[in-house]
């Protein structure tokens, strides 16, 4: 009977068939033990001489690391290892011996790694990273459709900037000249909720930004949902439970990914809504009090979310920034026409800034006069004004990032592990 590792759980005392790769071999005299993989899980493989064919042990002997096989044997559980199994082998043979195989069980550079990422991605670290990704985005589906959003698909080639064309990836597009590597699709999807009234996208986003820091990469994927009827508020609202909901998911269904990647489950156990709210102007004095010497009217860097977020056991969400530095989209504070309804969710443990998003403006000629003022002409903006003439209403919405969510929830330090292919601004291959 041919099952998979993760099923292996159900087979105690039968004879079973895996399928898979060695990822690592110890012998002891007569005894060999081999730790299997199949892409569902490891499981530690016997082999003893005297219980096998003279086939199957020169099979154990001659085997190498990351060559395929097939083992067929009996499932035990460990004797000190409640939860765990292993399979005594009656029969194993070798599909492909690997040979020379270049990831040794041994530090090595980070290039050389991302040279390999194609051979890479076996490792336990980060098969673990990606099955961390895989469950984050299938809680963003699951939390969406519990509260009635539908899932949008948005443009990935588009004639215009979402927040100003300094950061995008132009392409050349038949006859009509430059066009965009999209970087949100956030417009789009406001078009879309005037029709489904609640709606999120999911897919890659690009900008070219020229940055090498741990946190950036130039194609990364992305969330943005958007909803009709909800204001600055209830947006924060949605993304709080949002984040609660992920987390909730992760330590539900990803305790052995957590183990391999030795991953504290605490701070994550302590995730739960309401949280913390400061203004920009609350953070800015914060952070003064904190020694930094940020001017209101800044962005803030890395430094200043760190110290922000130093002592809080939440993300904290800072809200109301200066309309200054931020995309014509977001609507004025009516109590601080200086201001507007956007937030930033700041992630604890170093993790930066995980959702950006705010009430979006839904005045026509507030609108158009933020657009001209931005120098953004043309066409390609009309039909976004139009969403204003034809029954605006009040709606808010926000991205989220989900390798640096990836990151955080696997506590790794750089953000070009949380994607199988890392696009950065020296790297294209493999």
């Amino acid at each position: 009977m041919y099952i998979r590792i993760s099923n292996i759980s159900a087979t105690v005392g039968q004879e079973v068939t895996i399928k898979g790769w060695l990822y690592n071999k110890r012998s002891s005299g007569s005894i060999a033990f081999l730790e299997l993989r199949d892409g569902s899980g490891f499981i530690q493989a016997i082999v003893s001489k005297g219980s096998v064919t003279d086939e199957t042990w020169a099979a154990a002997e001659a085997i190498t690391q990351e060559s395929s096989v097939i083992a067929t044997g009996t499932v035990s559980e460990h004797p000190r290892k409640p939860g765990e199994y292993e399979l005594q082998v009656r029969e194993l043979s070798i599909v492909q011996q690997a040979s020379d195989y270049p990831i040794a069980h041994k530090e090595h550079g980070p290039e050389f790694l991302l040279d390999n990422r194609h051979l890479w991605l076996r490792s336990k670290r980060q098969w673990a990273i990606q099955r961390v990704r895989d469950v984050v985005i299938q809680a963003v589906y699951d939390y969406f459709h519990q509260e009635g959003f539908i899932k949008i698909d948005t443009p990935i080639i588009t004639p215009n900037a979402c927040e100003g064309a300094t950061t995008l990836f132009g392409i050349e597009y038949f006859d009509e000249g430059t066009v965009f590597l999209s970087q949100s699709g956030q417009l789009y999807l406001e078009a879309a909720v005037m029709s489904v009234g609640r709606a999120f996208d999911f897919g890659p986003t690009f900008r070219a930004e020229k940055s090498k820091t741990r946190r950036h990469l130039t194609e990364f994927w992305m969330m943005d949902a958007e909803a009709t009827f909800v204001e600055h508020e209830d947006n924060m609202h949605i993304q709080e439970q949002m984040i609660v909901f992920i987390v909730a998911r992760c330590l539900e269904k990803c305790q052995q990914e957590l183990a391999i990647l030795e991953r504290p489950l605490e701070p994550l156990q302590k995730i739960h809504g309401p949280f913390p709210r400061l203004t920009y102007t609350e953070a800015i004095d914060q952070l003064h009090t904190l020694g930094s010497d940020i001017k209101f009217g800044d962005d803030l860097g890395n430094d200043d979310e760190g110290l922000l977020t130093q002592n809080s056991e939440l993300p904290i969400f800072i809200h109301k920034w200066p309309k200054t530095i931020k995309p014509f989209y977001m609507k004025q504070d009516p109590e601080n026409p200086d201001l507007v309804l956007n937030d930033d969710l700041i992630g604890i443990e170093g993790s930066g800034e995980l959702i950006g998003g705010s009430q979006r403006e839904d005045n026509y000629d507030k609108l158009k006069s933020a657009i001209e003022k931005e120098g953004l002409q043309g066409p390609e903006y009309q039909w976004y004004l139009d969403l204003r003439r034809y029954g605006s209403v009040p709606h808010a919405g926000f991205g989220l990032g989900l390798e640096r969510t990836v990151g955080w929830i696997c506590g790794v330090q750089h953000i070009r592990e949380t994607i199988p292919f890392p696009r950065l601004l020296n790297r294209i291959r493999p």
